[in-house]
């Protein structure tokens, strides 16, 4: 992977101003903390609201920089929830009508897909709940329409699964004796995206 750090770790002024450039979409000033740094302090920040970067470039629509970056960040910081009221980035993104945003999170081919769309913020609101109650009604729209594929997709995998079980029996009566088979979801997200202090910019341990 390109831009593997070297052993300098930033401080804690220098993750306040990369949340900040993820936050004003800055992809300049990204890429010179990464030359620095390496990708993973991008996994570990948060600030003291709980937010990580893709909060902060999620909830402000910089599909540019999320472009950039996703192949670099670890799948597992898509799911995050911040402390504050339990929203992952894609609830920022819908609750702000970033279509472009909400895509690319669900379609990231590392990450979870629609299942993003599970999640549940501290008022119980899914994305979808949040994009509809913000009349964000073009992300509401391709939310649903994805959510149709991906239940489609599931029933035809459910009935290739079954025709598999179903022909077993007859496949394993060929095989000779020697053969051996083992079976063995309203919280005020926008206030909340305004809101947003970093006087507490942490790193994570892990």
């Amino acid at each position: 992977m390109a831009h593997d750090a070297s052993n300098a770790s930033p401080s804690h002024d220098e993750l306040e101003d990369l949340m900040l450039s993820c936050r004003y979409g800055d992809l300049e000033d990204v890429q010179a903390f990464v030359s620095r740094f390496g990708w993973a302090p991008l996994n570990e920040v948060r600030d003291e609201s709980g937010n990580t970067v893709l909060h902060m470039i999620c909830g402000n629509g910089h599909i540019e920089l999320l472009n950039h970056i996703l192949p670099h960040i670890s799948p597992s910081l898509l799911e995050v929830a911040n402390t504050s009221g339990s929203s992952t980035p894609l609830h920022w993104a819908a609750v702000n009508s970033h279509l472009e945003i909400a895509k690319a999170l669900i379609l990231h081919p590392t990450g979870s897909g629609p299942l993003l769309l599970n999640a549940r913020n501290a008022a119980g609101l899914s994305p979808l709940a949040e994009a509809e109650l913000a009349g964000a009604d073009e992300v509401a729209k391709w939310f649903v329409g994805i959510m149709k594929i991906d239940e489609n997709q599931e029933f035809v995998e459910e009935e290739a699964q079954e025709e598999t079980e179903a022909q077993a029996p007859n496949s394993t009566t060929m095989l000779s004796k020697d053969s051996a088979i083992t079976a063995g979801k309203s919280g005020d997200l926008s206030s909340e995206v305004q809101g947003m202090s970093l006087d507490s910019t942490t790193i994570g341990n892990s």
